[in-house]
């Protein structure tokens, strides 16, 4: 069991994590018709949208309240008040999704109460759906923020449901984490209507940012699950939750609904597909398609294949906690070894990584305790690592914003995993005959990098 450990510098120097509205706002955009909005300054909003902007290569809806010093001391209602007006006359969003800001939260806005007050003076605009998330940037994390806006979703749009009303055999409510891509999404969604169900995605990106082009342009979310859909989720007859941290959501469903769930805390590699299909074909009565009994075979051809370049080799990897805790236990049993484990907040999940310590930390933190690994895992911000250390980086997470495809990447699944194989076989087989210079980090981490420090330290 691993423990967790927390770094006591008094600040972060290379930021490993992104802050909790930047997770709220991604999950409303899976959303259609929908339109996020910051409840704070401008810089706040345009950090969070240039991030989304590198990363997707797409155009993002994105906007904010536009906080200003006397706007944050007297109070922020003519502020929302405007900003809702505004985008739902010029934008004609159905839903806007207010997530607040670290100056917002500290000044103590109730938004709720600014949202009843809206509703009173402009009752035009009945029509438009909102939900308020509160999701402070001085604390928690992305998938904090992505975790809390769907449970408040459901909370809000679902329709109530008696728990002995009619359901629809077929109905499969799909709770996707933050760490699954468009691609992983699409991949889910063709393996479950392979056993003959419907799957309803909440949030659904890969209809919103799977890079499509829409036939006229819209200023809102390009796709993704209707509102008409989410307020009909109730009669569904089972519901998945992909990731521990969707616990949340999966609860107040049932809650709201009745709807019973499972929660599956892994999506890569062997063990946790099958358990993943044989729950498919448990809940659907089907059995299993011969074409992912194929791609089962293909999977474990291809560890067989893969783990003459995979065992062994000594990882470092940077990721939110449940991204961590999946693709590391996929890379163990793939006959890696994790050497660091760095992320961005305590989670319980992570006692499960297949490490002796899991570091909340940043990406400064990663590199002193990197040096001596075969291979960095962790998002595009950890380049300069990478070529300070001479060690390759394999990118995962989001941003990914120095390669195209990053919404496309898929890991899960048979063939997803099959992939993630090659690819990560495919870098140690690049680098097998480099000789890598000296990686020995001039400020060592007790414990870590001293072990690797050379003799001299004359470069």
């Amino acid at each position: 069991m691993a423990i967790v450990k927390f770094n006591k510098k008094a600040c972060t120097v290379n930021p490993l994590k992104m802050s909790q509205p930047v997770g709220g706002a991604l999950a409303f955009m899976g959303v259609k018709d929908a339109m996020p909005l910051f409840h704070g300054s401008q810089g706040c909003t345009s950090f969070g949208l240039v991030l989304f902007v590198r990363h997707f290569k797409e155009a993002i809806p994105l906007q904010t309240t536009a906080m200003s010093e006397v706007a944050t001391v007297l109070g922020g209602y003519e502020n929302v008040e405007q900003a809702i007006v505004n985008i739902s006359n010029k934008q004609k969003a159905r839903l806007i999704g207010i997530c607040s800001t670290g100056v917002t939260e500290t000044k103590g806005d109730d938004v709720d109460a600014y949202i009843k007050l809206v509703r009173q003076q402009h009752p035009e605009l009945e029509h438009v759906s909102l939900v308020y998330v509160s999701t402070p940037d001085f604390k928690d994390a992305f998938q904090d923020g992505w975790e809390k806006t769907v449970a408040k979703i459901i909370e809000t749009l679902v329709k109530p449901v008696e728990v002995d009303a009619p359901r629809n055999p077929k109905k499969l409510v799909v709770l996707p984490g933050s760490h699954l891509t468009p691609g992983d999404l699409d991949e889910l969604r063709d393996i479950i209507e392979a056993f003959g169900l419907e799957p309803y995605f909440l949030p659904d990106l890969a209809g919103s940012l799977d890079g499509h082009i829409p036939e006229d342009f819209t200023p809102t979310t390009l796709g993704g699950i209707s509102l008409e859909e989410i307020a009909d989720l109730g009669d569904a007859f089972h519901a998945i939750a992909l990731g521990s941290h969707m616990r949340l959501a999966a609860e107040t469903l049932e809650k709201k609904a009745g709807i019973p769930f499972r929660i599956f805390d892994r999506m890569i590699g062997l063990i946790p597909t099958d358990e993943f299909i044989a729950h498919l074909a448990a809940i659907s009565g089907r059995e299993v398609p011969n074409k992912i009994k194929r791609q089962r075979g293909q999977l474990v051809d291809a560890m067989l294949d893969g783990h003459f370049h995979t065992g062994g080799k000594k990882l470092a990897i940077g990721l939110e906690p449940d991204f961590l805790y999946d693709l590391s236990n996929f890379l163990h049993e793939m006959g890696c070894k994790i050497e660091v484990a760095v992320t961005t907040n305590d989670k319980p999940i992570l006692e499960q990584v297949p490490i002796e310590e899991v570091l909340v930390g940043d990406l400064e933190d990663f590199e002193k305790m990197a040096p001596g690994c075969d291979l960095l895992i962790t998002h595009a911000h950890g380049r300069q690592a990478a070529d300070r250390l001479h060690i390759p980086l394999f990118r995962m997470g989001l941003p990914i914003f120095d390669r195209l495809g990053a919404a496309h990447i898929t890991s899960v699944g048979y063939r997803g995993a099959r992939d993630l194989i090659f690819k990560i076989a495919n870098v140690f087989i690049e680098n097998m005959h480099v000789v890598r210079p000296d990686t020995w980090y001039p400020h060592p981490v007790e414990g870590h990098a001293s072990e690797h420090a050379p003799a001299s330290t004359t470069h």
